[in-house]
């Protein structure tokens, strides 16, 4: 037998019962390239694009299995045992139109903004508060802020980091839930400075933030088992810098065409 056959040959042997063994190896290393500290965070949408473009094609069924064959299915998170954190105390100040009506169609980036607070417990057992400005058309986050108190200064320092951080010549909605620091007027003078239009959810109808509800949730799905390790509010600070800096500069989404959100928002605004 010449010696091309006979390893074509060698090959198939060792392949018939997988004939999936050549996608597989694509399939992990797609995998390996969303990790974030260890935990894997592709699901099979964002794995299915990055496969056909390198020439595979399969169901969805399909993928689903060989990633959990492959054992590089992303965490699941339980939303119950997180204590959603509502800011949502009545009417305190003044309740802005929502001017969205749940529509997340922007397309240019600095048109409309987002913004909420969550919460996370720490390895400590305390909580510690996120307050996040994020780009509906990009999906970057603009502003992120953590304090171990939903207050006055949590929100105000998002908006500072926001101000340096807004493209200038740009005027664009910033929408968020009715929480109480968001009606007040503090905020609402501080948005007027940097010539944002204030936006509003319906009472706790917290689909009206959709964006802003992915990003944590996200956060939580791909962070849940760093964030446990995090003995204080200065160790969970470094952890949540780092993620923010990771989600936007690598993390790929099939919704910005499988860019990271910086990579998105240069490629728009220079088309």
């Amino acid at each position: 037998m010449k010696r091309p056959t006979y390893y074509d040959e060698r090959k198939r042997i060792i392949n018939k019962n997988d004939k999936y063994a050549d996608v597989k190896v694509v399939i992990k290393e797609i995998a390996e390239k969303g990790k974030w500290r260890g935990s894997y965070t592709y699901g099979y949408r964002r794995i299915m694009p990055l496969l056909e473009k390198a020439g595979y094609h399969m169901a969805e069924a399909t993928l689903r299995r060989l990633m959990n064959e492959l054992g590089v299915q992303p965490a699941m998170y339980n939303r119950r045992k997180n204590n959603h954190y509502s800011s949502y105390k009545g009417t305190v100040g003044k309740v802005a139109d929502n001017l969205l009506n749940q529509t997340f169609d922007a397309t240019s980036p600095f048109t409309v903004l987002h913004t909420d607070v969550s919460q996370v417990r720490l390895g400590d057992s305390t909580w510690a508060y996120m307050s996040v400005i994020l780009d509906q058309a990009t999906k970057e986050v603009l502003a992120a802020s953590v304090s171990q108190s939903p207050n006055k200064l949590l929100i105000m320092d998002t908006l500072s980091q926001l101000e340096d951080n807004l493209a200038n010549n740009f005027s664009p909605i910033i929408h968020s839930d009715q929480g109480w620091h968001y009606q007040l007027e503090y905020y609402r003078e501080k948005i007027d400075s940097l010539g944002l239009i204030q936006s509003m959810s319906r009472k706790r109808n917290c689909l009206d933030n959709a964006p802003m509800e992915s990003f944590f949730h996200l956060f939580k799905v791909e962070s849940q088992p760093e964030t446990k390790k995090c003995k204080s509010i200065s160790q969970f600070i470094q952890f949540f810098n780092k993620y923010v800096n990771w989600y936007n500069n690598d993390r790929i989404s099939n919704k910005t065409k499988n860019m990271s959100p910086v990579d998105y928002r240069t490629h728009v605004l220079a088309a």
